[in-house]
C-alpha cells in the first residue's frame, strides 16, 4: 500500500520545536500497517527535520546555540541578504539537516528509540507554518 499526504505543522518561533505527535496526529493510517517506511519532506529551503532526543528539553535549546554560533548571522561575505540577517544562515542550516527523514514502521507505529523524536528545525525568526509532504509505504 502507498499513501501521500500533504502536512502541515503550527508555525513555531526560531529553534527546534518536538513535532511527533504533531505528525502522527496527522497520518492515522500509520495505525493500519504492520510494517513499512514513512518518508518526511519539508517544503522548505529555511526549515529541516531530524530525528534526535525526546526527553529533555535543554537538548533541544543546545542545538540553537550550537547551530547559531556554527552559522552567524550579519557575516560580510553574505550576498543574500534581501529577506532579512537570519534568512541566508537559514539556507545554510537546512542544507547542514536536510529537508527528509525516512523512518521504519511496525505493529502501526514509527520504530524510533526509547529517547528518539522528530524535530522541525526552524531557522528563521517567523518562518510561519510548514508543509511536509508523507509519504508511506507498508502492509
Amino acid at each position: 500500500m502507498w499513501i501521500q499526504k500533504h502536512l502541515t505543522l503550527a508555525a513555531r518561533p526560531r529553534g527546534f520545536h518536538l513535532i511527533t505527535d504533531e505528525i502522527l496526529g496527522q497520518l492515522p493510517e500509520l495505525r493500519q500497517l504492520h510494517s513499512g517506511l514513512l518518508h518526511l519532506f519539508i517544503q522548505h529551503s529555511s526549515a529541516s527535520l531530524t530525528i534526535n532526543e525526546n526527553a529533555d528539553p535543554t537538548v533541544r535549546l543546545d542545538f540553537e546555540t550550537h547551530f547559531n554560533r556554527m552559522v552567524p548571522e550579519n557575516q560580510p561575505w553574505y550576498r543574500h541578504t534581501d529577506e532579512g540577517p537570519d534568512d541566508m544562515p537559514a539556507h545554510l542550516k537546512a542544507s547542514l539537516l536536510g529537508p527528509s527523514l525516512s523512518i521504519p514502521l511496525g505493529d502501526g507505529r514509527p520504530l524510533l528509540g526509547t529517547w528518539q523524536g522528530i524535530y522541525l528545525c526552524e531557522h528563521r525568526n517567523h518562518g510561519g507554518s510548514r508543509r511536509l509532504v508523507a509519504t508511506i509505504n507498508g502492509e
